[in-house]
């Protein structure tokens, strides 16, 4: 019986050891340990870019100094009462402003073209449109433009700026025209 136990026994060993035995040989095999890779490099920094250039608006409008300022900016007519050369209150505003252009360009030279409505003969009306840009010449050299920078001109009704009969036209046509000759952008 001893023996039977001890037999009992060693089976029971042998039991337990198969057992462990094929728990160890199902038993998932660790990985052998292998170095990782290197993580690649960190990128640099992004070099700052600089900012886009800035949109520059074109300017829009005349360019300063041209005649095209002068026109729109300024203005280049006055007009007159009939039969009248002398410079009406509500044309020295407008003379004020060409005197300061142009002081602001000395080399521009200027052409005071003075004109008149159909009414009355050529003859007349050449002499009143002389008395009318001389009047606005005068008026300009008083402001400080230089006299010699100033030439006139009478069209008398030779150059309407209307062609029509009547108020309305006539009025339009009794002016005085500073035409730019030279020296604009």
């Amino acid at each position: 019986m001893v023996r039977r136990k001890n037999s009992r026994t060693l089976l029971k060993l042998a039991l337990v050891g198969v057992a462990a035995a094929s728990m160890a040989a199902c038993a998932k095999k660790p990985m052998p340990v292998t170095q990782q890779p290197a993580p690649p490099p960190a990128a640099p920094p992004p070099t700052p870019q600089p900012p886009p250039p800035a949109v520059t608006q074109q300017p829009t409008g005349p360019l300063p100094g041209s005649t095209q300022d002068f026109v729109v900016n300024v203005g280049d007519r006055v007009y007159f009462d009939t039969d009248q050369y002398t410079v009406r209150d509500d044309a020295m505003p407008l003379l004020d402003a060409q005197s300061a252009w142009l002081r602001r360009y000395p080399g521009v030279q200027v052409r005071i073209e003075g004109n008149c409505d159909e009414r009355g003969t050529r003859e007349y009306n050449l002499a009143l449109g002389a008395r009318r840009a001389n009047s606005v010449r005068d008026y300009l050299v008083s402001h400080g433009v230089s006299a010699d920078r100033i030439a006139t001109i009478s069209f008398g009704k030779e150059k309407p700026i209307d062609d029509g009969s009547g108020e309305d036209a006539w009025q339009k046509n009794r002016n005085a025209h500073t035409a730019i000759v030279s020296g604009a952008r």
